[in-house]
């Protein structure tokens, strides 16, 4: 009777500490990154340097995760200033009225060993679409220098930036599609 109580003790406690825990994002050891193919001859990738995410879980292996993210268009990076201001510019993401990027995701469905088709509503420049990404839940522990735990995940995925308006030049200039890849750790709140 003892080792069953201690069981149920044991089970409780472990459901208790992942009971809807929120995650947040530690920006110092993430990135956003894209690429897309300048006239059909090289590739030209960017960044965005702010942006924000925060995930809810109550399961250990993340399978019923929420995801939220956040990135501000006006950060946009391509190592190039005059690039960067047009794609600023209404040509492209028009920062000034179209402020932010998100992603609310909608379902998580399981597609390998900690891999999963992540899928969710993508918003950029004013349009709103579903989209499904691939995620991959790289793991958790305790981190040695904080004592807390952290998780990280890698997300990735191509969309059609002419679907969300976004770019008023042919995608025989910029292509249509733009990969991006995004690598996070992520902090129990």
């Amino acid at each position: 009777m003892k080792k069953t109580i201690i069981l149920l003790a044991a089970v409780l406690m472990q459901t208790a500490v992942f009971a809807q825990s929120s995650w947040k994002l530690d920006k110092a050891h993430a990135n956003l990154k894209f690429t897309t193919t300048h006239m059909m001859l090289s590739d030209v990738d960017g960044r965005f340097k702010d942006f924000d995410a925060t995930i809810t879980s109550s399961k250990a292996d993340f399978s019923d995760a929420t995801f939220d993210f956040t990135a501000q268009t006006a950060s946009v990076d391509t190592d190039n200033e005059k690039r960067d201001a047009h794609l600023k510019s209404g040509d492209f993401f028009d920062a000034a009225k179209y402020p932010t990027i998100t992603f609310k995701s909608t379902k998580l469905t399981p597609a390998g060993a900690g891999k999963f088709k992540v899928a969710g509503n993508l918003t950029m420049h004013g349009v709103t679409k579903p989209v499904t990404l691939d995620l991959w839940f790289r793991g958790a522990k305790v981190s040695p220098m904080t004592k807390k735990d952290v998780a990280g995940f890698q997300v990735n995925g191509t969309i059609k930036r002419t679907d969300f308006g976004v770019g008023s030049v042919p995608a025989a200039v910029v292509s249509e599609e733009v990969e991006f890849k995004a690598n996070g750790e992520f902090g129990k709140a």
